[in-house]
């Protein structure tokens, strides 16, 4: 009979969450890929469109890191399933990031801790390098305190966060307490997709469709 022919698919994030408390390198040391799964498939969660486990794909760092993925051919579309220790659409973790936010928080200014955060490259480019970080995860940050009142304070402000969630590692941990809400928040926390092409025409699909093999790194 073959694939049933499903509805049009209402566009949504190819990227969602591998719950998993793993840090990076006890996540490729136990090669915690296995694991992940879908329970069903993003755009047909009725099943019926042939969601298959699809390989994984790597990741940079951690060394050895890599992510698991689903195919649906009915969408034709790819799903990766990200552990909560890594960025979305960054390189590396999400603790290196709070690190950067924490930096700039404690620092006269973004350019001074752009100076001590990335000696290793010109001024101007430093800073561009920190507020690709800084300015996702405050917007997160402000959108979770207004969204969590009873959880927070209403500061917006990593160190608040910090203590509410009673970890140094907010970032991480607001991927459980978010959770509902993932879809909607901006990367490198959320899984928020980056904006279409300018010329309106939609971007290109980020996973490709085969077996595992090199490709882009999320």
């Amino acid at each position: 009979m073959g694939t049933p022919r499903q509805p049009p698919c209402v566009p949504r994030p190819v990227q969602l969450r591998h719950e998993c408390s793993l840090a990076g390198e006890a996540y490729v040391a136990r090669s915690a890929w296995r694991d992940a799964s879908l329970a069903a498939c993003p755009r047909h969660p009725r099943g019926g469109c042939g969601l298959v486990r699809h390989g994984t794909y790597p990741r940079r760092t951690p060394a050895g890191m890599r992510i698991a993925r689903y195919y649906c051919p009915t969408a034709h579309e790819t799903f990766s399933l990200l552990p909560d220790c890594l960025a979305s659409h960054f390189p590396g973790a999400l603790d290196a990031i709070e690190h950067v936010v924490a930096t700039v928080e404690t620092a006269r200014s973004v350019e001074a801790a752009a100076d001590v955060l990335r000696p290793d490259i010109t001024l101007p480019s430093g800073v561009r390098w920190v507020r690709r970080r800084l300015t996702p995860i405050r917007r997160a940050l402000l959108v979770i305190v207004t969204l969590l009142p009873d959880l927070f304070t209403g500061d917006a402000r990593l160190p608040a966060v910090r203590l509410a969630l009673a970890t140094p590692s907010a970032l991480v941990a607001l991927r459980t307490h978010a959770a509902p809400h993932l879809t909607t928040l901006p990367t490198p926390l959320g899984f928020h997709p980056r904006p279409s092409r300018r010329d309106g025409r939609p971007a290109a699909a980020p996973h490709g469709m085969g077996a595992d093999r090199a490709g882009p790194v999320r």
